[in-house]
């Protein structure tokens, strides 16, 4: 007799399977378009994706899940084990209706290969499944949510596979086939029944149990947390889109032709597929330093609020600090800090419950064009200890340096300045500025979704920039490398035509200045150093070997990494606009800040300075510094000063040799 099987054997009547099929299907077909009629009414702001990349993607990042693996080995094991169990036993129903519809192909040894592969599946669902209960509600890992539907998702789904088991194994023990023991697990569970008669009346309802438990299923999924399955893809897909759609060169367009009166949807399509494709995981939480300081925002339960909503949930959305640490772990690709910038653009928009010191900050940054001082015409103070003549006058500059509000005003950034001044003169790198007619690149605007203002400073930002007639040029702040970046045009147009726009970090600058030749370290540094990695120059746009390149090439350093560094590198809190806010519930000096928690990390090292290459960094982890009980372990430098230092230049910029 050649192996195989009969289906539908002892269900009845099967007209009422077929109608509760139909009813599920169409049940779950409205429940999806409910879910991506959202998608669609969405702002459409993608490109074409790459066919390549986005295959690569699906593969990697979705069958394989190697993002989750990367953030946690046993996350990802159990999640492997559940997607290919879910899919492969989805699979093959597939399967087996079109040899029972279409074309009947299941036979002989073909059909105890494809039943054998079908055991293994399912135990591989069950095995995950029990894991991922175990880790949940045994273990209790802090991560992990127990709410009534965490719980009772795995439980439908191990139901579905114990009953489909329990089905196999009745048809077994009744049949009593030869070639049984290829399907080993129906075939070990044959033994509960003692007769064949027995299995023969219990297989039926085993049945329709089984097939309601799975039309269930079926019916309840685009409206439970399993939505993700179909969701994920999409968001793994699209991750080479840009996150900040929208803000770039028809920003002005799109303010232009805007309606007032009708302006939602406002998020982008990614955007609304990253509000369905969260699985409230928790990884977000173990690298969110807002969360870490226990300031009142928790990314998975923003998000989730947005979803329920469908529109702004004001509040939360101040404390992010825009780090990206989130989006760095999250298995399905999903960027809290994308919709997050879109509803506080919403926020600024409406003019409601934007904090007090923050609109102090936008309203400075309109009249005066930097978010710090009352008054015009500053942004050449950082010059006043030197000389008082512009850098290149006796020739033609090589570039030009974009100093920033924050390096050009505020005092403690300013050593970064002089620093970068001293190194350039000494490396003999001929340079102009904007000095006081400096505009602010927009980045405070930008982070904190003031649209119109930021498209303001930008126009005037690339005005002056292409009356220089330089595409060369460096900044001081992380953050005024990335808002060039990612929102300018790469062509300047000027009065002698188009210029390429090619902006690059200081510390990028470095780098290639010594493998020039041309810094001349002249002393040594005895010292042990660490370094912070800032979240704009690392996670945003992978700036991460320059600056330790230029670190270990001064002579004397001993270098230390932090435990969290690089990609993973712990923000020090000064990002998102977050210099300019004061909100209730924010992590004190009494209680740790962010800067406090990097701080222990550093002096966990042995580390005497902590290096780092942003202005923003470098006010936060000095005020750190002095309010968490460092000043006797540990001093802050910027990269600047360092190299400064050690190439005997530190009586320009203040410090004494």
């Amino acid at each position: 007799m050649i192996a195989g099987r009969e289906y539908l054997q002892a269900v009845e009547p099967q007209w009422l399977f077929y109608a509760l099929a139909a009813l599920a299907t169409l049940v779950f077909l409205g429940g999806v378009w409910r879910k991506i009629s959202f998608w669609g009414e969405s702002r459409a702001e993608l490109g074409l994706p790459a066919l390549g990349r986005s295959f690569s993607h699906l593969v990697r990042d979705g069958l394989f899940t190697s993002r989750l693996f990367r953030a946690s080995p046993a996350a990802g094991i159990s999640h492997l084990l559940i997607l290919w169990g879910f899919l492969g036993l989805f699979l093959g129903t597939v399967i087996i209706s079109v040899d029972h519809y279409l074309v009947g192909f299941l036979s002989g040894r073909v059909y105890l290969v494809f039943s054998a592969a079908l055991e293994v599946l399912g135990l591989f669902l069950l095995t995950g499944l029990v894991w991922v209960l175990i880790r949940r509600f045994v273990f209790r890992a802090a991560r992990l949510e127990r709410r009534w539907e965490d719980l009772a998702v795995p439980l439908l789904l191990m139901a579905v596979v114990l009953t489909g088991f329990l089905t196999e194994a009745a048809r077994l023990a009744g049949d009593g086939p030869s070639w049984g023991g290829w399907s080993f697990g129906g075939n070990l569970l044959a033994g509960l029944w003692s007769t064949p008669q027995a299995a023969r009346s219990a297989q039926g309802a085993l049945w329709w149990l089984h097939a309601l438990l799975s039309l269930g299923l079926i019916a309840w999924l685009p409206f439970s947390k399993l939505f993700h399955s179909l969701a994920a893809p999409v968001s793994l897909v699209l991750q080479d889109q840009p996150l900040e759609a929208g803000f770039g060169d028809d920003w002005e367009r799109e303010e232009e032709e805007e309606d007032p009166e009708d302006s939602e949807p406002f998020f982008s399509f990614r955007e609304a597929v990253h509000l369905d494709a969260c699985t409230r995981c928790g990884l977000c939480l173990e690298v969110c330093p807002v969360y870490g300081a226990a300031e009142p925002l928790t990314p998975r339960t923003l998000l989730g609020d947005i979803r329920a909503e469908r529109r702004a949930a004001p509040g939360e959305v101040w404390y992010c600090t825009t780090c990206r640490a989130c989006y760095q772990v999250c298995p399905a690709a999903v960027a809290p800090l994308a919709v997050i910038k879109k509803v506080r653009s919403r926020i600024v928009e409406e003019g409601s419950e934007v904090p007090p010191k923050l609109g102090e900050g936008l309203e400075r940054l309109y009249k005066y064009a930097n978010p710090w001082v009352a008054q015009k015409g500053r942004k050449a103070d950082w010059r006043e200890p030197l000389p008082s003549e512009e850098p290149g006058r006796d020739s033609p500059p090589e570039l030009l340096y974009f100093v920033g509000c924050t390096t050009s005003l505020e005092t403690r950034a300013q050593a970064l300045a002089r620093s970068l001044d001293a190194i350039l003169l000494g490396a003999g790198v001929s340079y102009t500025t904007l000095g006081k007619k400096e505009p602010c690149c927009g980045d405070i605007a930008r982070q904190l979704g003031e649209r119109g203002l930021f498209a303001d400073q930008r126009d005037k930002t690339l005005r002056a920039l292409a009356k220089q007639a330089l595409g060369w040029v460096v900044t001081s702040s992380p953050h005024c490398f990335d808002t060039f970046v990612k929102t300018y045009p790469r062509t300047l147009v000027g009065k002698e035509g188009p210029v390429p726009f090619r902006p690059f970090h200081y510390t990028q600058l470095l780098a290639l200045l010594l493998e020039e030749g041309r810094l001349k370290f002249r002393r040594r540094l005895e010292l042990r150093v660490t370094y912070h990695d800032p979240c704009y120059l690392a996670r945003h746009n992978g700036i991460l070997a320059s600056p330790r390149q230029v670190i270990r090439a001064i002579p004397g350093l001993e270098f230390q990494e932090m435990k969290a560094c690089g990609l993973d590198s712990l923000c020090c809190g000064g990002g998102g606009g977050r210099m300019w806010q004061e909100l209730e519930g924010q992590a004190t000096p009494a209680r740790g800040t962010m800067a406090h928690r990097r701080l222990e990390q550093a002096r966990a090292t042995g580390a005497e300075v902590v290096v780092t290459a942003c202005p923003l960094c470098l006010i936060m982890l000095e005020d750190g510094r002095k309010t968490g009980g460092f000043e006797e372990d540990l001093e802050i430098m910027d990269l600047a000063e360092l190299v400064a230092l050690s190439m005997g230049l530190g009586t320009v910029w203040g410090q004494e040799e």
